[in-house]
């Protein structure tokens, strides 16, 4: 991926202002020291804000902190918390330019997260990094330890149960989630996962309190998010916005075709769509919004992205070591003009029967792309069937790695 530059769209709340890194000193100078509050506080405080998860899921945060209190209080085992900085998604950069302009805010996340679970132990985890973030750690009087961990730089070691399986001393491969991470995490014990601008939007929700946490966004999904935009001629963009924004403040949508809503397990939704609607946290996904120009092939961008999504699943049950391969496979027939045959008869079908079936989500994310440019590409789809492309340039627009294209 190109450098990552930054920009604002409202006063800045997570990212340093003019895109300087923020050490120990300028952290507290910007946003005050951290109040260690009552545990029970901090819940009610987290309750009232409405603070979701901002890896992907949109989970309430409060709920998945209480699910792990109380599992904790049934087993008798301290919890583990885990601060998920394992951006596997190609095309998000919005954790690593967080952990890399403020780390110490999620570091007093991963504080305040600790102290209000009971937890044992604390581990931050990352694809890369972890020197400057070492760096970070020495600068703190903390009154919990926190490790920092490299996971393997692959699509899925950043999910929940991968994650938990890699700090076990195992492979970071997805697993059943029953009993779920929260139950039976890390070596066994309930296990808190949050991801790194969930831990940092708590650690402001500590300072600054609920009714500011909702200042930004609206009332049924309050709040800003960090999203990573990709518009063709520039390096990819993060930005902070609050929910609610509309999309064509994100991104310019004259002389598009197309946006990806959410990353590679995200949706592909028509720009005409796409003018009409806020930025919403059901739908944001990895946090990713590519913009798709008008003279680009979309099937042929779906079809890049699905090879590779094939090819980094985990491979341990049927529908990801049968079905998206074929899937791939067939959808690639589709992007070349030329006789279809069956395959998109195909691909619809395959994608009902490996829905619901993964031992994780991958799955279930790659049939929801599919099925969106399926639908958002149909007429491009027919052009192809005829033996034609609308297309007229074929310069890539969204980052596959160069290992997996």
């Amino acid at each position: 991926m190109t450098s990552t530059f930054t920009d604002t769209l409202m006063p800045p709340r997570l990212l340093a202002p003019g895109g300087t890194p923020a050490d120990r000193a300028t952290h507290e100078t910007r946003y005050g020291p951290l109040t260690h509050a009552d545990p029970a506080a901090l819940l009610r405080t987290l309750a009232e804000s409405g603070l979701t998860g901002r890896g992907g899921a949109a989970f309430p945060t409060y709920r998945k902190f209480v699910s792990v209190i109380d599992a904790a209080r049934r087993t008798g085992r301290a919890p583990v918390v885990v601060a998920n900085g394992a951006e596997g998604e190609p095309a998000s950069a919005k954790d690593k330019t967080l952990l890399s302009l403020s780390p110490h805010l999620v570091l007093d996340g991963l504080q305040l997260a600790a102290r209000a679970t009971g937890a044992g132990e604390a581990y931050l985890a990352v694809e890369d990094g972890t020197t400057r973030l070492e760096t970070a750690l020495a600068e703190r009087d903390n009154p919990f330890p926190v490790r920092v961990v490299r996971v393997p730089k692959r699509f899925l070691s950043g999910e929940s149960s991968a994650l938990a399986q890699h700090l076990s001393g195992h492979a970071a491969l997805p697993r059943h989630q029953d009993p779920p991470v929260r139950e039976q995490g890390v070596r066994r014990a309930p296990t808190l996962v949050q991801n790194v601008e969930t831990l940092a939007h708590l650690a402001l929700i500590a300072r600054y309190g609920a009714d500011w946490f909702r200042s930004a966004g609206t009332p049924s999904e309050p709040g800003s998010a960090l999203c990573t935009v990709h518009v063709p001629g520039r390096g990819p963009q993060v930005v902070e916005a609050p929910f609610g924004m509309p999309l064509h403040r994100l991104l310019p949508l004259e002389g598009t075709g197309a946006i990806l809503l959410g990353g590679y397990h995200g949706t592909w939704i028509p720009s005409a769509e796409a003018a009409r609607l806020g930025l919403s946290a059901a739908t944001l996904g990895a946090g990713v919004l590519a913009a798709l120009p008008a003279d680009r092939c979309g099937p042929a961008e779906t079809a890049r992205v699905l090879r590779y999504l094939a090819l980094e699943s985990a491979g341990q049950c049927g529908p990801c070591l049968n079905g998206l391969p074929r899937i791939a496979a067939a959808f690639r027939n589709l992007a070349a003009p030329g006789p279809q045959g069956t395959a998109r008869d195909d691909v619809a079908r395959w994608a009902g029967l490996v829905e619901g079936r993964g031992a994780c989500h991958h799955p279930d994310g790659t049939v929801r792309l599919v099925r969106s440019a399926l639908t958002t590409f149909a007429a491009e789809l027919d052009a192809h069937a005829r033996g034609l492309c609308t297309a007229t340039d074929r310069t890539p627009l969204l980052p596959v790695p160069e290992h997996r294209s």
